[in-house]
């Protein structure tokens, strides 16, 4: 079954989960954009890897769960909206962030990844327990 553009951003997502950054760095282009719309943007593969590495370094056990997911066009040209539960255990505790995500595929990779999500919650999220 030939790759549909569902298909190609549920597989990024099972690599981001998998801790797989150079996988899903190789699914991206050279003038790829990630967009963390409250944190700001980076662009490019190494980017991705290196935004992506420091966060993910923080998480002992990551499960996003996309929650719904809609495309449309193909692999040459589409685009991909989700909702998603991003999972994440980060000092010693479990916390789930609401996200919805933009995914825009151009020839056969991504070229853009938008995510919108509340700033303040992630912040908390990333912040150590009090003792």
């Amino acid at each position: 079954m030939a790759e549909t553009p569902d298909s190609f951003v549920r597989s990024f997502i099972s690599k981001l989960v998998a801790r797989d950054l150079d996988g899903a760095a190789g699914m991206v282009t050279p003038d790829f954009e990630y967009d963390n719309v409250p944190m700001g943007k980076a662009f490019g593969p190494e980017a991705l890897t290196t935004t992506l590495s420091g966060f993910f370094g923080m998480c002992t056990n990551i499960d996003w769960e996309i929650l719904r997911q809609t495309s449309s066009g193909d692999m040459m040209q589409g685009t991909v909206l989700n909702e998603r539960d991003d999972r994440v255990e980060i000092h010693g505790r479990w916390a789930t962030l609401p996200v919805a995500g933009v995914f825009e595929i151009r020839n056969g990779k991504l070229t853009l990844w938008r995510d919108y999500f509340d700033r303040q919650t992630i912040i908390d999220v990333m912040t150590p327990p009090s003792a």
